[in-house]
């Protein structure tokens, strides 16, 4: 099952650790599942976006429970209720959320300060195992409230190049603000660790994505500038994106700064360890997002406007992988690596080991005919875990509206079903993926519900409409949950 905490129902307007995802953890189990995955956990900024995060390190604060909080005696319930997180129980109003959510927290934080939580051994205990990542975060958060949220490019040059004399005077200024974010994410790391230890004791895994990139407004570019390709001003030589291709003229922008490799390489890739490491006890199993920039990453010329002028540039190769298996052994990873396939690119993922991705969106379309077969069921390798779509996707039901006549055509030969539609036909391709040799089969909420893409989680190079969509309490019916159990059994999956 992929679905996102943001989108799990509950009160104060966003899915968080709640009543609600232990609930969702026990009808998983009653359905049959074994995996659940989760988009990355960050904490989420401009776009709201969780590819795009203050930290690499850091959780989400939106993701905290509000009513454990109560029950800590940290908050009331009518602060809670007294707050604007907007009523719309179907969509996040991010911008309601971020004007409530912080002053909320606050006033926990202070309740914590008073009642001497914070001299707790367990809370420093927690500030001492994570201040390798854990000071400069709250740093540069609170650094960035005083300047109203600007990036951290657009600060006074002595605390934008972490001059010593300045990170001292912001460190003495800020220090109530510091104590602040280092407290949510005590906060975040002791109700995720109890989230996921239950779905564990359930007997679901959870699949969490670490992306390949890092944000530029992030306290990693700000606090490691020689990880990144950054001038003397520790400004971009060049950023991230994708080349021109059949869906899109201009390629993509991502505007993501470039890992100097070289200088990784030097450390023993000492950061991606710890970000790896990291990533392994919040998440079960990893999916590493475009997994095809290991082996050359796209660079754009910094100030470009458009993807166009870039070029391929190579990457790490195996020489990072083989690091991450000497320092934390074997480890489940998924190789996200959808898109256009090099011979290079396929032999560094069957090289890994690691199974990739195949979605069976991909399979019908008439503009990828370099790699639409890959995606067919019956040239599946085992080593490999199969979807429906994923959060980048169309769902099911407004894919198959919104796809040619003749791709239309071609998934009813393909599945022999020359009569059904709609919801139907969603179901057919659901059993589909279900039945194929794939080792792992995830499907998204939304196509098991054959909902449109009202409830589509991400259109790519959009901004404004996307993150929102969540699940309204009771639409995961018993019914469904049946169903689940009974295509998860008839098809070995249980």
């Amino acid at each position: 099952m992929l679905m996102p905490v943001s989108a799990l129902p509950g009160a104060y307007g966003i899915g968080c650790f709640s009543k609600e995802a232990y609930e969702f953890v026990d009808i998983l189990k009653e359905a049959g599942q074994k995996l659940w995955q989760i988009l990355p956990l960050g904490q989420t900024g401009y776009g709201d976006s969780p590819y795009q995060s203050f930290s690499t390190f850091a959780g989400n604060p939106y993701f905290i429970d509000l009513e454990t909080l109560i029950e800590d005696e940290l908050l009331t319930k009518e602060e809670c209720d007294q707050a604007d997180f907007g009523e719309n129980e179907e969509e996040i109003d991010y911008e309601k959320i971020y004007n409530a959510r912080f002053k909320v927290l606050k006033l926990a934080y202070k309740r914590a300060k008073k009642n001497g939580l914070m001299e707790s051994k367990a809370y420093r205990t927690y500030l001492e195992e994570e201040k390798a990542w854990l000071a400069d975060y709250a740093l540069y958060m609170a650094v960035k409230d005083s300047f109203d949220g600007k990036s951290w490019d657009q600060w006074e040059e002595d605390i934008r190049l972490r001059k010593p004399e300045a990170i001292v005077a912001y460190q003495e200024q800020l220090s109530a603000e510091i104590d602040f974010y280092e407290f949510l994410q005590y906060l975040f790391a002791g109700q995720w660790a109890g989230l996921k230890t239950y779905a564990n004791e359930q007997g679901i895994e959870i699949i969490g994505d670490i992306p390949i990139y890092v944000a530029f407004d992030s306290a990693d570019t700000w606090a490691n500038p020689k990880l990144f390709q950054l001038d003397e001003e520790n400004l971009p030589v060049a950023v991230a994106g994708c080349p021109p291709d059949a869906f899109s003229a201009t390629g993509q922008l991502w505007g993501n700064p470039l890992y100097a490799w070289d200088y990784h390489k030097k450390t023993g890739y000492d950061w991606w360890m710890k970000r790896v490491a990291c990533c392994f006890k919040l998440y079960d199993i990893i999916r590493i997002d475009h997994f095809r920039g290991f082996d050359e990453y796209y660079a754009i010329p910094y100030g470009d406007e458009t993807a166009e002028n870039g070029e391929w540039m190579p990457g790490p190769g195996m020489d990072l992988f083989w690091k991450v298996r000497e320092a934390l052994g074997e480890k489940p990873v998924i190789a996200e690596d959808l898109g256009y396939m090099t011979d290079s690119v396929k032999r560094l993922v069957e090289e890994s080991g690691y199974p990739n991705m195949k979605v069976i969106e991909f399979a019908f379309d008439e503009r990828d005919t370099g790699n639409a077969s890959d995606y067919l069921p019956h040239n599946y390798p085992r080593n490999c875990v199969v979807y429906t779509g994923t959060h980048d996707n169309e769902t099911l039901l407004s894919w198959l509206e919104d796809i040619t006549p003749a791709e239309r055509r071609q998934v009813r030969k393909y599945l022999n079903n020359f009569k059904d539609s709609g919801k139907e036909l969603c179901n057919d391709l659901i059993c589909l993926v279900m039945q194929s040799v794939a080792n792992l089969c995830i499907v998204p909420m939304q196509d098991y519900l054959g909902l449109d893409n009202s409830a589509r989680m991400n259109q790519p190079s959009t901004l404004g409409k996307n993150w929102k969509w969540r699940l309204k309490e009771g639409q995961f019916t018993a019914e469904l949950q049946k169903e689940m159990l009974e295509l998860a059994t008839r098809y070995g999956r249980r």
